[in-house]
């Protein structure tokens, strides 16, 4: 089994891993269709949207519904 004559130093390891891993952290903020929010890609708006399509019901949404029943 080949073994290496010298250790691989921090520097050179940290350069091997920044190539593999830096498209980890990418966060492209995009843009919901539904409400305009910018959101994470693949992620909930908070407004609670996901592709267009509501997921849950958020606290400022029952509030507007509370004032609606009132009136």
């Amino acid at each position: 089994m080949a073994v290496p004559k010298k250790a691989t130093s921090v520097s050179r390891k940290g350069l091997r891993r920044a190539g593999q891993h830096h498209k980890l952290y990418r966060k492209h903020p995009m843009t919901d269709p539904t409400t305009g929010e910018l959101t994470l890609r693949n992620r909930i708006s908070p407004s609670g949207y996901y592709k267009g399509v509501k997921i849950f019901e958020t606290k400022a949404d029952r509030v507007e519904d509370e004032e609606t029943t009132e009136e």
